[in-house]
């Protein structure tokens, strides 16, 4: 099942006096938050409950952050009150993804096999380095950690739920 929500940012302090925000961005597509996009503010990802929705006035890149004003915060002492909540997008409004594309949340619990059919395990958890994201497979030979790159990751069926692997040297400590 989706989650409600997607993260796009972490609100990390206002910018200048006139309600702006800085934001993390935490997203590969910030350039699809513009103005009139409706996003949700919360503390919480996972509990719709918490969130707040806002409109967007103005988005705009500065360094490696987000900037944003939102309708209806107008001073940095409303910007300020929501320092550190999570900015984020209702699932069913998300942008919808290009062919072969997956959100990373959807490739948990994918069987992994090897070019040979060798069952490796499930994704278990992904973690994202900065340089390339790597998937934790858990299964008979224990924990295994693949990087996702072309020379690793051969192949991806999004519907089986299935990834195909090439096992680099080093990767089983053998």
């Amino acid at each position: 099942m989706p989650p409600s929500f997607l993260l796009l940012g972490r609100v990390l302090r206002p910018h200048g006096i006139r309600g702006e925000l800085r934001i993390e961005v935490m997203t590969d597509y910030p350039e699809r938050i513009t103005p009139d996009t409706e996003l949700h503010l919360g503390s919480d990802p996972d509990d719709a409950g918490s969130v707040t929705t806002y409109r967007v006035a103005n988005a705009r890149k500065h360094q490696q952050y987000l900037i944003l004003h939102l309708e209806g915060i107008s001073d940095r002492s409303a910007a300020d009150r929501l320092r550190g909540l999570y900015v984020m997008v209702a699932f069913d409004d998300a942008v919808p993804l290009e062919e072969g594309e997956f959100y990373l949340f959807q490739a948990i619990g994918w069987d992994v096999y090897t070019e040979d059919g060798e069952f490796l395990g499930q994704v278990a958890e992904i973690i994202e380095t900065g340089a390339n994201d790597v998937y934790v497979v858990n299964g008979p030979r224990g924990e295994i950690l693949l990087p996702a790159i072309d020379e690793c990751v051969v192949d991806i069926d999004i519907d089986a739920g299935r990834m195909t692997v090439r096992l680099m040297d080093g990767l089983l400590g053998d």
